[in-house]
């Protein structure tokens, strides 16, 4: 095997003997096997297929009912403590205030 010099970050080569010495390992072993690691992680995300999210075409906004009361001068901090008692009591909705 051909021998390669390296540097690394004097804290990050003991906290890596450091775990090493923990778990019985070497510290050759432990540098492999994270390097191993983070080609895979490389590799995987690569090969992972593309996610296409699902957007809306809903337009942006409050509910209009929601804006006729913020209209009114209403705070949402209000609407929204409400939001409980008109979901079991859709009728709330559309009574008068």
């Amino acid at each position: 095997m051909r021998r390669t010099t390296v540097r690394i970050d004097e804290t990050l080569l003991n906290e890596a003997k450091a775990y090493a010495a923990r778990n019985g390992r070497s510290l050759n072993s432990v540098m492999e096997d994270a390097l191993r690691q983070l080609l895979n992680r490389s590799t995987e995300v690569a090969e992972r297929p593309r996610v296409e999210l699902i957007t809306s075409n809903c337009k942006a906004g409050f509910q209009p009912w929601v804006q006729e009361r913020l209209d009114a001068g209403e705070k949402l901090e209000h609407i929204v403590w409400d939001l409980d008692d008109e979901e079991r009591f859709p009728e709330l909705r559309h009574a008068a205030r």
